[in-house]
This record gives C-alpha cells, structure tokens and sequence, in this order.
C-alpha cells in the first residue's frame, strides 16, 4: 500500500477514533486498515494510536500526524486537479448534510444538472435533524439552521430565514384566529423538541425592544422531526413556528394560514460548516457555492 492510501487510512481512523467504522466506511477489510496504520507506524518510527478493546485514541505524535497528513491529502487532492481543464473533471466523493425540507424542496430537485455538469461525482447526502458530527462522521460540509454552537468549524453565512407563526383552517375555525398576543389563551402549540422530554420554548416572538420574549402555552403533542411538526399542524393539533420558506406550497394552497405576524419568532441563521483545513478539496468549493446560490435565490425569495 501506498504512503498516501495509507495516510487517508489513517486520518478516518484517527476521526473516527474506530478501526471497525473506518472499514466499513472505506469499504476494506478491517486487517487492511490495521496493516495501513501498522507500516506507518514503522515508518515513522513512533506509535500514533493507543488502542485498547474499548477505544482507539492518537498519541501526542499522532495527533501531530494527523493535522499535517489532513492538510497534506489537501494538497495533494488540489495539485492532482490543478491542470485539469474545466469543472467536469471533479471527481471522488461528497459527503454533505442539510435539513429535510431544504434537500427535499431545493436540492434534490436541482441535482440532476449539477451532476449532468459533474459527472464524476459522487453525492452522499445526509438529511436529518439530529446534528451530525461534521468530522467524526466524515462530512464534507453541513448546511445549517439556527444558532452555531461548534467554533472548531469554519462557518460561511448565507443569511436568515425569516419566521412565521401557522395554523390550519381547521384548527382556527375550533379555536378561533388570535389578532393580538392576549387572544393566545385558550390555544395550544405543536412542540417541536429535538430532545424529547425538554422543556417547550412555548410561542416566541421578538419585542418592539429587539428582545426574544416567549409565552407558555399548553400543547397536546411534541415530536422531534420537522415533517411530523409540520403534519401536525396540518392535522389541526395545534400552532407552529417556522421558516416560512418551508411552508410556502401550503400558504399557497390554503393548507395552512399566517397568523400574528407581527409577533413572530427570531429570525433563524443560515450557514454552511466545513472542518477547519487550510485547503479545501475542489469538488467540495465548487459544491458548496453551487449550494450557496441555491440558498441565495431561497433566502431571496422569502
């Protein structure tokens, strides 16, 4: 096996902190990837991982390896394409992770011809509400909404959706249409918790001073997943609040109807993630600003 190879083997094995996962994931025999970081180790001569039966963690060598083998497979990913002409000539594989609806209603409907234009890619795309570990899990870039916790993360802003309080006609023609913020009592939220069991937020929205203010109101059902928050309102179970962006199609259709708008909820963040590497491969760029202009004309249009 080649030093390259073997240094790629490497850096999954050392994000993953797993030889199991890193086989799996690679697609190799479990021994290959040992053997892999085995001839490095000889190599060098010093240890970089402990492992144990429970966990593999690098050593102060190994972690020292790590960071100058990921900037070096940088390197070597862009010189390789430096004198390729044109973006046909991407290859390898993405992996990227985005909202739900955002995959569903923006980007798998444009990937044809983003993948008509790059044939030689190779999309893994991830869409869930569980907040993926960018490196651990091996993404290339996350699309993000709402409030940035990881400052390990390059962070590129993209802009904000703006937010929108919704009910269904027939949920309003039972509880009747608020018009102020004193009309909310006697109505109930939909309870979106990415942790079940957590306390509700109630209905959020900003005051005349900037200030996010939130009123507790009772609600008969919480879920974790944006399609379920969003088919419960739907079903009349009670308010909601999101992007309005996502909810544009049942606005239109008379599914859902726009309550109190002056009193909405903070407007949410965009941004795309990427590991903090001084130089990102090509085919992630020239993804990641194709999914920029996406964003722009979504963002644009709300």
């Amino acid at each position: 096996m080649n030093q390259l190879d073997a240094m790629r083997i490497y850096v999954r094995v050392a994000e993953l902190a797993s030889f199991t996962s890193t086989a799996e994931q690679l697609g190799l025999p479990k021994a290959s990837v040992s053997a892999a970081v085995q001839q490095l180790e000889n190599l060098l001569g010093t240890r970089l991982l402990h492992r144990t039966t429970r966990r593999v963690q690098m050593t102060q060598d190994g972690q020292v390896f790590y960071e100058r083998s990921r900037d070096m497979l940088a390197d070597m990913e862009e010189l390789q394409g430096l004198f390729r002409a044109g973006p046909t000539e991407l290859r390898g594989r993405l992996r990227v992770d985005m909202p739900q609806a955002v995959a569903r209603d923006l980007v798998i409907p444009q990937l044809p011809a983003f993948l008509a234009e790059h044939p030689g890619l190779e999309i893994e795309l991830s869409s869930t509400d569980r907040r993926v570990d960018l490196v651990r899990e091996g993404f290339d870039c996350v699309l993000r909404v709402g409030t940035l916790s990881d400052s390990s993360l390059i962070a590129r802003p993209l802009g904000h959706y703006r937010m929108g309080n919704f009910a269904s006609p027939a949920y309003l023609a039972r509880y009747g249409t608020p018009h102020t913020l004193a009309e909310l009592a006697g109505h109930q939220l939909v309870n979106y918790l990415p942790t079940l069991g957590a306390r509700p937020d109630g209905f959020e929205y900003v005051d005349a001073q900037g200030h996010t203010q939130s009123i507790p109101l009772p609600g008969a059902l919480s879920v974790n997943a944006t399609f379920s928050y969003e088919g419960a309102c739907l079903a009349g179970l009670g308010i909601i609040q999101v992007p309005r962006a996502g909810v544009r199609g049942h606005l239109e259709a008379g599914r859902l109807i726009d309550i109190l708008p002056a009193f909405t909820a903070p407007a949410m963040a965009v941004s795309l993630l990427y590991a903090n590497r001084r130089h990102l491969p090509r085919r992630v760029q020239v993804f990641m600003h194709w999914l920029a202009g996406l964003m722009a004309e979504r963002l644009a249009a709300d």
